[in-house]
């Protein structure tokens, strides 16, 4: 966003009832899986400039709610996640383009434990390098092409002394704004992990997932501005294939 001092709220909710192995076929059994994760994210864009950007920072905060059945496992907790603290953002805003690329970092502040898959944490470090830009076609800014790109690189997980592979995460979409106030769009996302992990033995298998849905954009009275998205996951490897509910409330000060 331009210059400012902003809050988000980011409610997402995932569920799934299919475990695919790395064919993309469901391993079948009994799995289900629930998460809820509330994260307020405050954003503070500065007018200062370098490189003729907008330089600015912010930090979010997570809360996770996670329920796990697979076959005898029947488990769920809630807590504090893994803190996202993102100290330098750069950020561009042309006639009909806008631009940002960020670093930041997670940092292992959630409860975490190998065994219990239901733990907030992770349990190690993880470096995210961010790329993104949104291409508005007409004049008006009715219209709107979107790509954003996260890189991260993890570290070592202490307690099982293993580090997971590097992840490359895109999502993107197409907007139409029917008014001032009001719009509509198509979204989807990737996920694909581009390195081996190290440390523990494995097929060597690279997990990936992919997923589409539509979203609705709403600014409300007193300037919070509303979306909701669902996503129906599909071409998931190695890993669970759900759907994915969002909303985002978003206030400027």
């Amino acid at each position: 966003p331009p210059p400012g001092l902003y809050l988000r709220d980011y409610n997402l909710f995932y569920f799934a009832d299919r475990m695919n192995d790395s064919s993309g076929s469901d391993v079948g059994g009994n799995f289900e899986v629930f998460a809820y994760a509330q994260a307020p994210r405050l954003i503070w864009i500065t007018p200062q400039k370098f490189l003729g950007g907008y330089y600015g920072m912010d930090v979010l905060v997570p809360f996770l709610y996670q329920e796990v059945e697979a076959g005898p496992y029947n488990d769920s907790e809630f807590g504090l996640g893994d803190i996202f603290f993102e100290p330098i953002t750069l950020s561009w805003h042309w006639q009909q383009f806008d631009a940002a690329v960020g670093y930041g970092i997670w940092t292992p502040t959630g409860d975490d434990e190998p065994v219990a898959p239901v733990t907030p944490g992770k349990g190690y470090w993880s470096h995210m390098v961010t790329l993104g830009g949104t291409w508005y076609p007409d004049l008006e800014k009715t219209w709107s092409v979107s790509i954003l790109g996260r890189y991260e690189i993890h570290t070592e997980q202490d307690t099982t002394d293993t580090t997971r592979g590097d992840t490359l995460s895109i999502e993107g979409g197409i907007g139409k704004a029917l008014s001032k106030s009001f719009e509509v769009g198509v979204v989807g996302y990737c996920q694909q992990q581009v390195t081996d992990d190290r440390g523990t033995p494995g097929s060597g298998d690279l997990d990936q997932v992919w997923g589409l849905g539509p979203e609705i954009g709403y600014t409300c009275k007193g300037g919070v501005i509303a979306t909701a998205r669902y996503i129906c996951e599909l071409g998931a490897l190695g890993r669970p294939q759900g759907n994915t509910v969002t909303l985002t409330l978003t206030k400027r000060f």
